[in-house]
């Protein structure tokens, strides 16, 4: 969605970003990755997997809505239908995890060229439902193509040998492998956007009339960051899919779009830290909140509503503003 109003107050913490590195974000990073390292021998391996996909996840979606001021109601084809890839390569080509893993990554990058270059002709509310019509075509073809095994979905994946070398079925020694994954990720996304690559997208989001004024070609810039963030989404469905040994049609109904955009507003839109924050918190709430059954959804939404009003930059969007450092 393009941006041409008042940039928010989390927009211009995001804008205040230089492209070095700042200090605080290093210590929160280094904090981060020591927790994360320890996390494993105190709370259940497979749980913190999860949290970390989909962390991986909102950070793709918020590298395009956050940064580039494009709103995608459908990023589940891309979670998805990498999902299914990796799944299907894994299981029946018998593929190394790290080569369906890569598999799955390019189809995602090269389904999200496609939809990118169709979605990016139009603008707000237009863009978002193009991408959401692409969705649902991605989740017609995962439930009627004879690869992908329709309601059943592809179950018992194998999670291999990395390498050929190094055995992923002990859950211990897949979590630290999903850590390189999730952490290198989120590192190129942090490398992204501090780019001058990342600074013309943050210009487009404000402001894309004076961008195109200064001769800055939108489109291709529209269409890069599109395909970055549909490939990374695919990196955290293709992983997902090794993780929970499945793929189904969940990662690709259009409620998985949702529930990422969920969390991408929740953490904080356009902040570095906020999607991780977001899938964390959400993850917790469905894994915790799993005995009242259909009421999840109701418990969701009311403390949504409740953060929006609390917290309408996003947690970490509000931490930025009281710290006045950007997050």
């Amino acid at each position: 969605m393009s941006a041409t109003t008042e940039p928010t107050t989390t927009q211009s913490a995001a804008r205040a970003l230089p492209i070095g590195t700042p200090k605080h974000h290093i210590i929160i990073f280094a904090v981060l990755l020591v927790l994360l390292l320890i996390a494993p021998f105190v709370l259940y391996p497979v749980f913190i997997m999860k949290i970390l996909c989909f962390a991986l996840f909102a950070s793709a979606l918020n590298l395009l809505l956050g940064f580039g001021g494009l709103l995608s109601f459908g990023h589940a084809a891309f979670f998805g239908a990498a999902s299914y890839v990796t799944a299907h390569a894994a299981k029946v080509w018998g593929l190394n995890p790290e080569v369906a893993i890569l598999l799955g990554m390019a189809s995602a990058g090269l389904l999200g060229l496609v939809i990118g270059a169709l979605a990016i002709r139009r603008q707000g509310i237009y863009f978002a439902m193009v991408t959401l019509a692409f969705a649902q075509m991605v989740f017609f073809i995962s439930l009627q193509a004879p690869f992908t095994g329709g309601e059943d979905g592809i179950q018992a994946v194998p999670r291999g040998n990395l390498f050929g070398v190094l055995p992923l079925a002990n859950d211990m020694t897949l979590y630290f492998v999903v850590l390189a994954i999730v952490f290198g990720g989120l590192l190129a996304i942090y490398r992204i956007i501090h780019s001058p690559f990342g600074q013309v997208l943050k210009a487009i989001r404000d402001n894309e009339p004076r961008s195109i004024s200064l001769g800055y070609k939108v489109n291709r810039y529209k269409l890069a960051v599109f395909v970055m963030s549909a490939t990374i989404a695919g990196m955290a469905g293709a992983t997902k899919a090794l993780v929970f040994q499945l793929a189904s049609l969940t990662d690709v109904y259009w409620t998985m779009s949702g529930e990422v955009v969920l969390m991408t507003l929740l953490g904080g839109m356009g902040t570095i830290f906020g999607p991780f924050v977001g899938a964390a918190v959400i993850v917790t709430m469905q894994n915790y909140f799993a005995g009242f059954g259909a009421w999840v959804t109701v418990l969701q939404g009311t403390i949504f509503v409740i953060s929006v009003l609390l917290f309408r930059e996003g947690i970490v969007g509000v931490l930025a503003k009281w710290l006045k450092k950007p997050l």
